[in-house]
């Protein structure tokens, strides 16, 4: 139930009394005004009885009293037979029979013919008449009483329907607030498991990043490696280039002073009968044209003419042979020459 169904009912509720109330003093007003509109009919008047006397009558000595004769007393009329009694209604107020008094005539009257059974007709008609109505009042009363306890039986189920209805709305109440719970705990748990779902995707997202970071270290690690590796090769080729060249230029520097000695020694007057192999070392000074600038002895073979022959001989020898590539002149520019005798 919405909240503005529960402030209509709210409201309703004071309403639907004040209606009970009012239908009830307007019941109430209804009844009283039947009864005392009945009991507020007039009564016809009296029947009186006149005598005419045609003398005074004269003074006589007083006779024995006789009592008057009795009265006849007013016949009921039966009661038809009550229906079942319904639940007790509250007694209606009894309304006094007011019977016709009968006229004292004086004692001279009792001379006369009297005529009290023709007096008595009108009144027993009266009194029958009285009690009829009577009989048709009370029925009346008892009809309201009926009526106005059928009345309240509907009012009272009318009020046990209300009080149910009343309870089937707070048992809607009741379960539609059970169903917003259960809405609610469902929500809630639809919640906490999109959270636990958000949750394994951002432990997925993280694994995952986790995992691209290993392989980019990976694939860095391979690239390094490959790099390395190429690096190693380009060193290893450019040292295997340098080591060639290095030989080519190692091999060209000897082949160029394997020339210069032996254009030397082919110029060289050998001394004859020196007893071993006597070594002259000299430390020769070239320009770039392959022109001797100084000869030095750096170490005597221990023989003068030996020593004369071979300086004499450097000095033929010019200009000596150089390698055409100007760079290695700088090998050739202090060119340290050994000569053996018996080479």
């Amino acid at each position: 139930m919405s909240v503005s169904a529960l402030r209509n009912l709210s409201y309703s509720e004071p309403r639907l009394l004040l209606a009970g109330v009012l239908a009830l003093l307007v019941h109430l007003v209804f009844v009283a005004l039947m009864i005392f509109g009945l009991n507020w009919k007039d009564h016809p008047p009296e029947g009186m009885v006149v005598e005419i006397w045609t003398e005074l009558p004269q003074p006589i000595q007083e006779p024995v009293k006789t009592p008057p004769p009795p009265q006849q007393q007013p016949k009921l009329v039966q009661e038809p037979v009550k229906p079942k009694p319904e639940p007790e209604p509250p007694k209606p107020v009894p309304q006094k029979v007011v019977a016709t008094p009968s006229v004292k005539k004086p004692d001279i009257a009792l001379k006369q013919k009297p005529e009290p059974i023709k007096e008595d007709k009108p009144d027993l008609q009266e009194q029958k008449k009285k009690e009829q109505e009577k009989i048709k009042e009370q029925a009346k009363l008892k009809e309201l009483e009926k009526q106005k306890e059928l009345e309240k039986k509907k009012e009272l189920e009318k009020q046990k329907e209300l009080e149910k209805q009343k309870e089937l709305e707070r048992q809607k109440e009741l379960e539609k607030q059970k169903e917003l719970e259960k809405q609610k705990e469902l929500e809630k748990q639809k919640a906490l498991e999109k959270q636990k779902e958000l949750e394994r995707q951002k432990e997925l997202e993280k694994q995952k990043e986790l995992q691209r970071q290993k392989e980019r270290e990976q694939a860095a690690q391979r690239q390094r490696e490959q790099e390395a590796k190429a690096q190693r090769e380009a060193d290893a080729q450019r040292a295997a280039q340098q080591a060639a060249a290095k030989n080519l230029v190692t091999n060209e520097i000897s082949k160029y002073k394997a020339m210069i000695l032996a254009k030397i020694k082919s110029r060289i007057v050998m001394p004859p009968d020196l007893p071993g192999n006597p070594v002259a070392e000299f430390n020769v000074t070239l320009l770039p044209g392959g022109d001797i600038l100084d000869v030095r002895l750096s170490k005597s073979s221990g023989y003068a003419a030996f020593d004369s022959a071979v300086e004499r001989a450097i000095f033929l020898s010019k200009p000596l042979p150089l390698p055409p590539d100007p760079a290695l002149f700088s090998e050739f520019r202090n060119l340290n020459i050994t000569v053996h005798y018996l080479e």
